[in-house]
């Protein structure tokens, strides 16, 4: 498209994802309403077809959320520890789209105490979930850190215009059915360009260390084959056998040890990071490797003076919450 209509003003490179989801979306409703479905097979029907369940119609035009609405609270130890391994595993996750994004939103390496602040306003976030009644906690949104790098816009007042967007469709059910009423297959396209871009984002810091160290080469090599290999073993396990490779009485016990190992980033991550904090750490060739010195002057918030210009809270907010 910008080939054929030149606008000058990047409008196909800003608004790439709203412009290909509308136009596979009208085309999916065509074949909804043609008929195209009709003779197919259930589950596709399920996940391509516009008009599933009458989601819309069934869909109240006003409905506001509110605390405890589907009943008083209950706490079981053994499920809270089995959460905290899950809360755990997305902050892992996390990391690694907070460091994505500022990446990509061309800001300095993340000081220690920012990304600690972030991860306090996600545990903050999933305790709103569970007050709310949410299916599943919140964590960071891999997406967005793609779609970031798809469109270049790295302002934080364009992530505050949607996330009132999003508060503003939660509450009319109507509009947050059309967008609910998207084919799965819509998600996974896009999927495939965003999760690209944080993987990118990833291999990117692989230019800081010494890529010739056949230290660098084993760690890098063994973590992401046993994080790939180790997660599909529990997946497909789990989709089997109906229960993960560890199945003991205690549901709490087995979620505790088959959810971390279930996330690739989680299995991958730690096994880097054991590796590179274990393997030769104290030789003084070793730090260069690792590309230590790279990130020396970013261990502190005031260790490089455009911190404030990249990480400072908006309305004032780092009176309250500081950052060192």
């Amino acid at each position: 498209m910008p080939h054929v209509i030149k606008s000058g003003r990047h409008i196909f490179d800003r608004f790439a994802v709203i412009f290909a989801v509308v136009i596979v979306w009208i085309y999916a409703h065509l074949l909804t309403v043609g008929g195209a479905y009709n003779d197919a097979a259930p589950r596709t029907q399920a996940i391509c077809r516009t008009d599933r369940a009458g989601l819309i119609d069934a869909a109240p035009w006003i409905r506001i959320p509110y605390p405890f609405q589907w009943g008083a609270p209950t706490f079981d130890a053994g499920e809270a520890f089995a959460m905290m391994m899950a809360s755990f595993v997305a902050l892992v996750e996390s990391t690694g789209a907070f460091i994505a994004v500022s990446r990509y939103a061309s800001a300095t390496h993340m000081p220690p105490s920012v990304l600690s602040r972030g991860v306090g306003w996600q545990g903050i976030a999933i305790l709103l979930s569970g007050l709310f009644g949410t299916s599943t906690g919140s964590s960071v949104s891999v997406e967005n850190a793609g779609l970031l790098a798809l469109t270049r816009v790295g302002s934080r007042r364009v992530v505050q215009i949607s996330a009132g967007f999003m508060i503003f469709f939660s509450i009319l059910g109507k509009f947050g059915a059309i967008f609910a009423s998207i084919p799965g297959p819509i998600f996974a396209s896009l999927y495939c360009l965003f999760f690209a871009y944080v993987g990118a984002a990833g291999l990117s810091f692989l230019q800081f260390c010494n890529l010739n160290s056949f230290r660098t080469k084993f760690i890098l090599g063994f973590s992401i084959f046993m994080g790939l290999s180790v997660p599909q073993y529990f997946n497909e396990y789990t989709a089997i056998k109906g229960y993960g490779p560890v199945h003991t009485g205690g549901r709490w016990f087995n979620d505790i040890v088959n959810v971390p190992f279930s996330s690739e980033a989680f299995v991958a991550g730690c096994l880097a990071y054991f590796l590179d904090n274990t393997l030769h750490r104290n030789d003084s060739s070793i730090r260069k490797d690792r590309g230590k010195h790279w990130w020396d002057k970013f261990r502190s918030y005031k260790g490089d003076t455009r911190s404030e210009e990249f990480y400072s809270l908006p309305f004032n907010l780092n009176k309250y919450f500081p950052s060192v």
